[in-house]
């Protein structure tokens, strides 16, 4: 297999991390676990959605502090998400997170 581009890197991880938030890895320590990603690389891959027509808001829990909740994919734009669904296993083995 040839090496991935990093623009189809970058749009595996966002459909992915996408999937992932929709399947109940809401967080930024669930997508680490569930990937491996530094936190960082999870973070900005969250805030990257946007660019993708994503719509991803953070709901804060009921009296918790400190930024403490989950992400919530609200819109996926063009995505269609059950072709997400359907390839996530493909995604994921692609981008190296089959840990």
């Amino acid at each position: 297999m040839p090496a991935l581009s990093k623009t189809k890197s970058s749009f595996y991880r966002r459909l992915y991390v996408a999937h992932l938030i929709e399947q109940g890895a809401a967080s930024v320590p669930a997508l680490i676990e569930a990937t491996g990603m530094p936190r960082r690389t999870a973070q900005d891959t969250i805030t990257s959605l946007a660019e993708l027509d994503i719509e991803c808001v953070f709901t804060k829990d009921d009296g918790e502090r400190h930024n403490i909740g989950r992400y919530q994919i609200r819109n996926w734009g063009a995505i269609d998400p059950r072709w997400v669904a359907t390839n996530a296993e493909r995604l994921k083995q692609t981008l190296g997170y089959a840990i």
